[in-house]
C-alpha cells in the first residue's frame, strides 16, 4: 500500500468508502473550485456523515495551509520519509528526542 501512496495512487485494497474520501480530498487539494454538492453527496452515500466530511475538509485545508506557509518562507523538506524508514532524525528545537 505504501508504494501506491508514494506514487500518488489510491491503493486497490481500500474499501469503497475510503476510496471515495481519498478521491474527494485529492479534488480539494488539486482542484478545489471543481467541488460540487454531488461530490459531497457521494461521500454521504459511501457512509460518511457530515461531521466526518467536515473534519476531512478541515484536515485537507490545514495541510494546504502548512504547505503554502512552508513555500512562502522557503522551508526545506525535513526528511520525514527517511525518518519513517529509520534512516535519519531531523534536528528540531521544538520537540525532545524520543526513544
Amino acid at each position: 500500500m505504501a508504494e501506491s501512496l508514494a506514487r500518488g495512487e489510491i491503493p486497490p485494497q481500500l474499501v469503497d468508502a475510503e476510496r471515495v474520501m481519498l478521491e474527494w480530498t485529492g479534488l480539494l487539494t488539486l482542484r478545489p473550485a471543481d467541488n460540487t454538492a454531488a461530490h459531497v453527496e457521494a461521500l454521504r452515500e459511501a457512509g460518511w456523515d457530515d461531521e466526518q466530511i467536515a473534519e476531512a475538509a478541515y484536515v485537507t485545508a490545514m495541510f494546504a495551509f502548512f504547505n503554502r506557509v512552508a513555500d512562502a518562507f522557503g522551508l526545506e523538506d525535513p526528511g520525514y520519509a527517511e525518518m519513517a524508514e529509520g534512516q535519519v532524525r531531523p534536528a528540531t528545537r521544538y520537540a525532545p528526542d524520543s526513544p
